[in-house]
């Protein structure tokens, strides 16, 4: 079990940050922001890869009514490509937290960059999301959320398998587009295929 720590620095109010999908081939990327009261713990609580899919649809309920405040934010697949896929993990960020009822004073970002919000103080934390428990929070409500949308998306293109893979780059995933070609889900930015030269969208 996981001790994570309540707080960065004492007596301000800080609201958690991580991204999910950002290494995926199709689907938006989809960041939480999250804000626990100072007291909030629970023994799963802990960087969402190493919970498993039950752990995390566990959490994500309990996490979202005992918030002080919490967001998700979701940046579209044509917007990762106009503006790639690390400005879109900030901006997906961005809209979380804009939407959070509660002002933070501090972020707690998972990962080494963030372009800074508003006038807010900001720390980025490597693997944050295994040392913070507001981070770990976002961590679990960033992929729940996002992995239910592409359980959603995934009924309109199952040739793609996005139930189970989620988008991410399987073999399974790459050998269905070379059957199928990509779809407006896949992200044309990216090299959906290791030996792509081009690819028919």
């Amino acid at each position: 079990m996981a001790v994570l720590k309540a707080f960065h620095t004492k007596g301000l109010i800080e609201a958690g940050c991580d991204e999910a999908g950002r290494g995926c081939l199709a689907g938006p990327v989809v960041a939480a922001a999250v804000i626990l009261p100072k007291k909030f713990n629970h023994p799963w609580l802990n960087d969402s890869k190493q919970l498993t899919e039950l752990q995390r649809n566990t959490l994500r309920p309990i996490i979202e009514k005992q918030a002080m405040s919490w967001a998700v934010g979701i940046v579209s697949v044509e917007e990762i490509d106009e503006i790639n896929i690390l400005n879109a993990s900030f901006l997906a960020m961005h809209r979380a937290l804009e939407q959070l009822n509660l002002q933070p004073e501090l972020i707690l970002i998972d990962g080494n960059r963030f372009k800074p919000y508003q006038s807010l103080k900001h720390e980025c934390i490597i693997k944050g999301d295994g040392i913070y428990r507001s981070i770990a929070a976002a961590s679990v409500l960033a992929k729940t959320h996002r992995d239910e949308i592409m359980e959603r998306i995934d009924k309109d293109f199952p040739q793609y398998l996005w139930a189970k893979n989620k988008g991410y780059p399987t073999m399974r995933h790459r050998d269905a587009i070379r059957e199928f070609g990509a779809c407006n889900w896949h992200r044309k930015s990216f090299t959906l295929l290791p030996e792509q030269l081009s690819l028919e969208f």
